[in-house]
């Protein structure tokens, strides 16, 4: 809540208190009411169904589910993948206890020992960064290119990646806070130095879902031989992704 909202709550206070003719068992019922009133509608107000894509891969199938917090992502991962946009692209990027990547449509052709990472459409997506959607291991984020030339940090608009990760220490994410400026949250800390993840990526790269079966596949892929591009030397590929209802 900002200092503004607070100001705007104390004076509508001050007014009501000051004004109000209501007598004080009356005003005691109305308030009464509308509490039992809120926490009904809390009660029966349900979740916002996440939509899942299974990712097919060569070595495994993995499924992630879409932040609705981040719709513009969400939107825009949906549209490709209805478009069969990813399938036959490989994971052209992988570096273990970091992240694999992949999304590169150029990656469909590439010789042996190509450099990857540069495809796309053409356009970007406009960052969208939650603060409850971070770097956490299975967290699935868009890459993007560098500050340098993308000041707005906008993200690529398909290649992606998904966090393979380690676990911190504490007085690395402190480390961590000095040099990024990052304040990482009680539940941030937690989960960093006790499932893992990338913290060091928060606020710089928009984070737009997670993994919520065949992280072991991740870890697979992540550990595979590579070539000094981090190019995996077999190629690893996105078989097919798709729209699955549970």
């Amino acid at each position: 809540m900002t200092k503004n909202q607070l100001f705007a709550i104390t004076l509508s206070l001050m007014f009501f208190n000051g004004c109000s003719h209501s007598q004080p068992g009356v005003e005691k019922e109305k308030k009464a009411e509308n509490k039992m009133q809120t926490e009904t509608q809390n009660e029966n107000k349900q979740p916002e169904k996440m939509t899942k894509v299974l990712i097919k891969t060569s070595l495994g199938d993995i499924q992630i589910a879409l932040y609705n917090e981040t719709p513009q992502h969400r939107d825009n991962f949906i549209k490709l993948v209805n478009e069969k946009y990813s399938d036959g692209t490989l994971f052209h990027r992988i570096i273990k206890e970091f992240m694999i990547q992949g999304g590169d449509p150029e990656s469909k052709t590439a010789a042996p020992g190509q450099m990857l990472g540069n495809g796309g459409p053409n356009y970007t997506v406009p960052a969208e960064f939650v603060a409850s959607c971070y770097h956490k291991k299975g967290a699935l984020a868009a890459a993007r290119q560098g500050d340098n030339v993308n000041p707005a940090k906008a993200s690529s608009g398909s290649q992606f990646y998904i966090v393979d990760g380690r676990t911190f220490t504490s007085e690395e994410l402190t480390m961590i806070s000095r040099q990024y400026g990052t304040v990482f949250t009680p539940e941030q800390t937690s989960t960093y130095t006790t499932v893992g993840g990338a913290p060091f990526l928060d606020g710089s790269y928009t984070v737009f879902g997670e993994v919520v079966k065949g992280m072991e596949v991740v870890d697979k892929i992540a550990a595979q031989e590579k070539d000094r591009n981090d190019r995996p030397k077999n190629n690893i590929t996105v078989i097919e992704m798709k729209i699955i209802e549970e």
